[in-house]
């Protein structure tokens, strides 16, 4: 299998450097150039890594030795940086939620399907081990028809993102287009869309700002329907304090015509705790299961979620085939969270176009 050479352009974010472990583990790929702009964030990311820095992201995809891009940009430099990575040949991955619009990743793919490269978002969450086991459960029936799913995740203060000046822009909302909804909302939306291989018909949201006085909201909430007829719910926000257990409150439930699942992911551990109760058939002799799903521990963003993502990715890259996150599935989950924010803004549901 051939080696792809990587780059990553933009440091201003908290996972920029989280994804080199990950390279590293994969024997396809080295990373061999990191861009910035900000002199003191470059200098300082090659002195710990050793790698070579360019201050300019089109010097790092004029570098012929590099087949593959991260880019972890302010969101609304995304679309213009992908293009140019496009033209230039490479393929692309862009941190979610990839722009501060959806029709910054509308051309996005364009560019990548002029060039004929492969762009996807880093949506871990479908490569975490409890997920492929529901996702298992789901397809082999367990649940029946899935009809109403839920989904939670809060983190800390959007005041961390000041922290050593790492990344403010994600408190502005012009530069990142929105809020927590936006920035991890999208995770839960892209995973519902996994589970039920369904695309979302609608939304009705709502969001405040009383928390954090800050221009993006630091509560949002939204129900999605499914043009299937499923219902989700979801609970989304910059709100737990300073002593919250890994800093996240993360839940999710689906229930359907037969059974149901929670799952509290344990974010940055290696123990899921699932809880299963179906009718199913096969599980006449005891309806309520309690699966224990350990993973490796792994270093690098998602632990071994983003691992198996990258390695998915790098495989398809070198098969000539599409990944299974592409940038379709990136522009859906977006324009969920949108159509969100829009309802939240005129009081009214709001069907996706």
């Amino acid at each position: 299998m051939a080696t792809l050479g990587v780059g990553i352009v933009g440091l201003h974010h908290l996972h920029s450097l989280d994804y080199i472990p990950h390279f590293e583990a994969i024997a396809q790929t080295e990373v061999l150039g990191l861009a910035e702009a900000d002199d003191v964030y470059l200098d300082r990311a090659c002195s710990e890594t050793g790698i070579d820095g360019h201050s300019d992201y089109r010097e790092l995809l004029d570098r012929s030795d590099i087949q593959l891009v991260a880019v972890f940009l302010p969101h609304n430099e995304c679309p213009e940086a992908v293009e140019a990575a496009a033209l230039a040949g490479k393929h692309v991955i862009v941190e979610k939620p990839m722009a501060n619009t959806s029709e910054g990743i509308e051309r996005m793919i364009s560019a990548a399907d002029r060039a004929g490269v492969a762009l996807s978002p880093p949506y871990c969450w479908r490569a975490h081990p409890a997920s492929r086991h529901i996702k298992r459960l789901v397809d082999g029936g367990v649940l029946g028809q899935l009809v109403a799913l839920e989904g939670r995740l809060s983190a800390g203060s959007p005041a961390r993102y000041d922290l050593d000046g790492i990344s403010p822009w994600l408190n502005i909302k012009w530069l990142a287009g929105g809020g927590p909804m936006h920035n991890l909302g999208v995770h839960w939306i892209d995973l519902f869309r996994w589970m039920l291989d369904d695309e979302v018909e609608s939304a009705v949201g709502m969001v405040s700002h009383l928390q954090h006085n800050l221009d993006i909201e630091d509560n949002s909430f939204g129900i999605l329907r499914f043009e299937g007829g499923a219902t989700a719910t979801l609970d989304i926000s910059y709100s737990v304090p300073s002593g919250y257990p890994a800093g996240r409150d993360l839940f999710v439930s689906m229930r359907g015509t037969l059974g149901t699942v929670t799952w509290s992911p344990a974010w940055g551990g290696t123990a899921d705790e699932v809880v299963v109760v179906s009718d199913h058939e096969a599980f006449a002799d005891g309806p309520v299961t309690t699966l224990q799903i350990g993973s490796r521990e792994v270093p690098g963003y998602g632990g071994i979620s983003g691992l198996a993502y990258l390695r998915e990715l790098t495989e398809a890259i070198t098969e000539g085939r599409n990944p299974e996150i592409t940038g379709k599935d990136g522009l859906r989950a977006l324009q969920a969270a949108e159509a969100i924010y829009e309802s939240a803004e005129t009081g009214k549901r709001v069907t996706l176009r």
